[in-house]
């Protein structure tokens, strides 16, 4: 697991353990980012099924309620299979822009 922080943006990074694994490691270390919007980029990863993508969801939820983003990135699964109360995008890049519309919408009070 691999943590880089950029602004109020902590991006991790998983290319070798479990989804299992890396989820009881994020919420370990869960205090270090609680204040950061969180990206987690999963792209490095050969195959991801919905099941994993759904253990991110507890986290997402507890991570949403304090008004902060958690965006998983991937592109190797179905977009349409994702459960909408968690955000999935193919890119890094659309992480960014997902964060930069999630703060103006809390900026104006949505």
């Amino acid at each position: 697991m691999i943590i880089d922080q950029d602004g109020t943006i902590s991006i991790i990074t998983q290319e070798k353990a479990t989804i299992v694994e890396l989820v009881k490691k994020i919420q370990a270390l869960y205090p270090k980012f609680k204040n950061n919007n969180i990206i987690v980029a999963l792209s490095y990863l050969n195959a991801l099924g919905l099941q994993d993508i759904v253990e991110f969801l507890e986290l997402s939820n507890t991570h949403r309620a304090t008004k902060h983003s958690f965006i998983i990135v991937t592109d190797k699964i179905d977009l349409d299979m994702v459960p909408d109360e968690i955000v999935v995008v193919p890119t890094i890049q659309e992480a960014y822009d997902i964060i930069e519309m999630e703060e103006m919408e809390r900026d104006l009070g949505f």
